[in-house]
């Protein structure tokens, strides 16, 4: 069951993956063993964060660090330390729905991972600062790239491809929130790699929407927002169409508003509202607060 439903998330079928997350959760839970409910909590937290059920998140992920009671080998022979990811996950469901001490969480979840092994460490880096940039959970300073980048080095002597993928989203999605252009024209590039990646070798095809917006975004940026803006509203669309709007949907729908309102044809007006109307209008977790600023994550709301 909790392969399926990597499988369904990692192939970007996020609402097929929800629900048979939830089945396998019933199941596994049922089971009654602190070493399985750890062990498998990777793919069902995952498909749960991809759908932006962090009610769902949270619940799990305190789950397993009350039964990994401070251990962070517990239940890992699919992921290095379930502990780490618990940690790490727990914080994203805080700081979503705005519950207070989700940057304790992700320090904890870093620490963990560092003591646990690097391939571990590499991967809770990519969860923390990926989609934490994106939503304005956190900062794309120097400090943050400058473990980012440690966290891909990590990566790629590994030779594991879904580190690597992921350090190397994560790495562009911070590059793209810097101030240079320099920086930033290297993680459109590394974004737009990453892509190609993610459909070629067919996994986390579900984080591919919002890689593409922010691809989109740096062409923008470079004044072809007449051709940005159909792939922002592509990206929009699939997200929709999979339930995701409740996690990538609010920096997606910010930088479609804030380049339809910096282009300014007629009608543009018209459908940044709009875009705002279909996130809030969402089905929302308990909770969920949407942003860091405003409704969207756009800075003019």
């Amino acid at each position: 069951m909790a392969g399926l439903v990597m499988d369904h998330a990692y192939q970007g079928r996020i609402r097929e993956a929800s629900q048979r997350a939830s089945e396998a959760m019933a199941l596994i839970e049922s089971v009654g063993d602190p070493t399985l409910i750890a062990g498998l909590s990777l793919p069902v937290v995952y498909a749960k964060c991809e759908s932006g059920e962090w009610s769902d998140v949270l619940r799990w992920s305190q789950l397993v660090i009350d039964l990994a009671d401070g251990d962070p080998s517990q239940g890992n022979f699919i992921f290095g330390s379930a502990l780490a990811l618990a940690f790490t996950t727990r914080a994203m469901a805080r700081y979503y729905s705005g519950r207070p001490g989700w940057p304790d969480d992700l320090q904890q979840g870093l620490d963990t991972a560092r003591r646990a092994d690097p391939l571990s460490y590499a991967i809770i880096v990519g969860w923390v600062y990926s989609p934490g940039i994106p939503n304005g959970g956190l900062a794309a300073d120097d400090r943050a790239v400058r473990e980012i980048e440690d966290a891909l080095r990590i990566a790629e002597r590994s030779g594991q491809d879904l580190a690597l993928s992921n350090a190397r989203m994560t790495l562009g999605f911070a590059l793209v929130h810097r101030q240079t252009d320099a920086e930033r024209d290297r993680g459109q590039k590394l974004l737009a790699e990453v892509s190609q990646v993610f459909i070629r070798r067919g996994h986390n095809v579900g984080d591919r929407p919002a890689v593409n917006v922010y691809v989109a975004r740096e062409r923008a940026r470079r004044g072809d927002r007449d051709q940005a803006i159909p792939l922002m509203r592509a990206a929009l669309d699939q997200l929709a169409r999979e339930g995701q709007l409740m996690c990538w949907g609010a920096p997606a729908t910010g930088v479609l508003v804030e380049t339809l309102l910096d282009r300014g044809a007629d009608g543009d007006i018209r459908e940044a509202e709009a875009a705002i109307e279909r996130l809030a209008a969402a089905p929302a977790d308990n909770g969920w607060l949407g942003a860091t600023s405003g409704c969207c994550g756009c800075a003019r709301c």
